[in-house]
């Protein structure tokens, strides 16, 4: 396991970055913490982690002047300022002084999953994990999973049920899919179901009820609610139009 650390003074921050961390599933395991620079170079030394979370503006030692203690010291440690976009350029001028990237505030999903992964192929070369076999496996896993997807959008479908089937976390699986379709899982299916709905609608034999009910709504008025707000018109003024 790769081992990180944490260094930010607000709570919210760290505890966020714990949480999309472990729920990754990649092999990174988070074994400390600090709210100020200060008291993290004095951890880093002692725990010696292979990955530091820095935020810029901290009490007693500033994220830059962390990094700078880090490179003085030549502790073999992957920095990554975590930055507001006020503090943008703080960010560029610390990967010019050896930060690895940075990542902007409120963190992302998506960028921190990213960055993740570039912090295994450089950290852990040697075991391939965005390559060859294993990729070509992941590949087929979401292939499977975007034909499952295709073939079942109007039953009770979920990126958990799928995540726990294919064995991939749902952070991770929630990028691979995004990647595939150009947008969320859940955008992606009410979009196949809203589209099917416009069809059905064409069938005046079918009540507004039944077309909900046939492109995986359960629920009539929530059915509606998602129609209006996607196609910007109410299911009974779209069928009166036609």
């Amino acid at each position: 396991m790769i081992q990180v650390y944490l260094a930010d003074d607000e709570k919210w921050v760290l505890l966020g970055l714990q949480k999309l961390i472990q729920k990754s599933g990649l092999p990174f395991q988070v074994v400390g913490e600090a709210d100020n620079g200060l008291l993290a170079l004095e951890e880093i030394k002692r725990l010696r982690p292979q990955v530091l979370f820095t935020d810029i503006r901290m009490p007693k030692m500033t994220g830059i002047d962390l990094l700078c203690k880090i490179r003085e010291e030549k502790l073999d440690v992957q920095t990554i300022l975590i930055s507001g976009y006020a503090e943008f350029k703080y960010a560029q001028a610390a990967l010019r002084n050896g930060a690895l990237d940075y990542i902007l505030k409120p963190i992302q999903e998506k960028e921190l999953i990213q960055i993740l992964e570039k912090l295994a192929a450089v950290l852990l070369p040697e075991q391939n994990f965005f390559g060859g076999e294993d990729l070509c496996l992941q590949k087929g896993a979401v292939d499977e999973i975007v034909w499952e997807i295709q073939a079942h959008y109007t039953q009770d479908i979920s990126l958990q049920g799928f995540a726990e089937k294919y064995n991939i976390s749902n952070g991770h699986l929630s990028y691979l899919l995004k990647q595939e379709f150009g947008m969320s899982f859940t955008k992606y299916v009410t979009l196949k179901r809203m589209e099917l709905a416009k069809e059905l609608l064409k069938d005046r034999t079918l009540s507004i009820d039944q077309v909900a009910q046939k492109v995986g709504f359960h629920d009539y008025f929530y059915f509606t609610k998602v129609f209006k707000e996607t196609q910007g018109i109410s299911p009974s003024k779209f069928r009166k139009g036609l």
